[in-house]
């Protein structure tokens, strides 16, 4: 080998090695990448989980709330009977 050729594997050898490391650099960012995806989808499978049993707990209470709340037409209809009972009971007495 002559000097020119020696400098040219020499520098191959170099290029090599470069290439190694920065496949090794991106083999390791695509690894965390992959890591953080996979976290990110089972944080949200988790959080929509949470969520379904958060919605349908409140639906449970509004659907309690709706059973036990007043049946405001029929108090009204009372309270006019009431009222229209007083007003005859008070010309009937005078």
């Amino acid at each position: 080998m002559t000097v020119p050729e020696a400098s040219v594997a020499v520098e191959l050898e170099r290029l090599r090695g470069t290439v190694a490391t920065g496949f090794a650099e991106v083999k390791g960012s695509l690894s965390v990448l992959v890591e953080r995806s996979a976290r990110n989808e089972q944080d949200l499978k988790q959080l929509r989980e949470d969520t379904e049993k958060d919605v349908d707990e409140l639906r449970a209470e509004v659907e309690a709330l709706k059973r036990s709340r007043w049946p405001l037409p029929a108090v009204g209809a009372l309270t006019g009977v009431a009222g229209a009972a007083t007003g005859v009971i008070s010309l009937l007495v005078r």
